[in-house]
């Protein structure tokens, strides 16, 4: 589950994580009220205001059919009202939204962190996520923070540096030293950097994110190291345990496909091909997915009924995956284990019946418990079902139907 900035910010300030302060806002005179109120508690000169968003890229992105970025800067109330307006009610597109963008609901206005003082000013990177390729979490971060992170990824890779932290442990002191000195810190920054890193991990940690992403990372010309920009994403298998945090999911932000699946506990991913596939087991769904490909076909969603699959559970999976216009024909893959068969068959017969005349071809291939019932369940049905017992069987009547 992803979380907003402001969001973000507000759980990272719970583990002493200094942060950029900001007011969220959804109308144009609350931004304006917003920029006074800013102004009267920090003395900021200007306000930053920032689209809110699942995307990153806000800063070079643009709302669609005009030239206002995502981020701008306002000096003034009247400049501040404005940009929100231009933003509040938008799309906006950036590198990561593809070009369908993303409606913008909120905006945060935040606090003006470029004030002057007896420092130079500085933009890192910093993330902490899973590696996978070492079964541990890595703190990941560069001197070279910003908009441009991507580029330096690419083309100076030897300017991001990791720091790996193993199972059951804690990072410890010597690595949250090690990378402020990697950053170049001393003196107050290089103190207010390892605070920072610590409470930053253990935020990661306590919330069970999959990432934390602080971009940039900055060093105020005071030494003081604040968040500018957070994106966080939580384990949604650990949501159980934040119900604090799952209050705050935005379900417009995401799929509506995936949201109305989540409502029948279907793991569902949309995709771009014409090959419906509703299967029960991750592993299974991912190599009927391949044999889709192999047979000609594309596959048009990611779909795991799960072991318990019933005619509820069927039924809701064939309406998510007929709102697709794009799908030519459904393949139904279900090996029975756990679940038997000829209860799915049932299943499958009972939402057909429930839904109506479906006039694209549904291919049911079962094995497994009871298969041989639920072939003969299905070929008696009089429904335009075609039967398979054999994955090769399965896979020619996907050929000739998408052909």
């Amino acid at each position: 589950m992803n979380l907003h900035e402001y969001q973000a910010k507000e759980v990272l300030k719970k583990y002493n994580v200094p942060v950029q302060e900001g007011i969220v806002c959804s109308s144009a005179l609350q931004a304006e009220e917003a920029y006074r109120q800013i102004k009267s508690e920090y003395g900021s000169k200007f306000a930053v205001i920032k689209a809110q968003i699942h995307a990153g890229g806000r800063g070079k992105g643009k709302i669609a059919g005009t030239e206002q970025r995502g981020v701008a800067v306002g000096k003034n109330a009247d400049d501040v009202k404005t940009i929100a307006q231009n933003i509040l009610g938008g799309t906006l597109v950036t590198i990561q939204t593809g070009p369908a963008g993303k409606l913008v609901n909120k905006v945060l206005v935040a606090q003006d962190v470029y004030y002057e003082g007896p420092s130079e000013v500085k933009e890192f990177y910093l993330s902490v996520l899973m590696d996978r390729s070492k079964s541990c979490n890595v703190v990941m971060y560069s001197t070279e923070g910003g908009v441009n992170i991507e580029d330096v990824a690419h083309e100076t890779p030897e300017k991001i540096f990791k720091e790996w932290v193993y199972p059951g442990g804690t990072l410890q002191p010597f690595q949250a030293r090690k990378i402020a000195f990697n950053l170049g810190l001393k003196g107050e920054a290089f103190k207010n950097c390892v605070k920072f890193v610590t409470n930053l991990y253990n935020a990661y940690v306590g919330s069970d994110c999959g990432m934390l992403e602080i971009n940039p990372l900055f060093k105020t010309s005071d030494d003081k190291i604040i968040a500018v920009d957070c994106k966080m994403n939580i384990d949604d298998n650990a949501l159980m345990r934040h119900p604090d945090l799952a209050s705050m999911r935005d379900v417009s932000e995401e799929d509506p496909t995936e949201v109305e699946a989540g409502k029948y506990n279907l793991n569902f991913v949309k995709l771009d091909g014409n090959v419906g596939c509703m299967v029960n087991g991750a592993g299974l769904a991912m190599a009927t997915m391949d044999m889709i490909k192999l047979s000609g076909g594309e596959p048009a969603n990611f779909l795991d009924v799960g072991g318990t699959a019933n005619a509820q559970t069927v039924e809701a999976g064939f309406r998510i995956i007929l709102k697709d216009p794009k799908v030519k024909a459904i393949l139904i893959n279900i090996f029975g284990g756990i679940v038997r068969c000829d209860r799915v068959a049932q299943g499958v017969i009972d939402a057909y019946q429930s839904i109506g005349n479906i006039e694209i071809p549904i291919i049911v291939r079962l094995q497994g418990t009871n298969a041989e019932v639920a072939k003969e369940l299905i070929d008696k049905s009089g429904l335009k079902v075609q039967s398979a017992i054999l994955l090769s069987e399965a896979a020619e009547l996907v050929n000739r139907a998408v052909a």
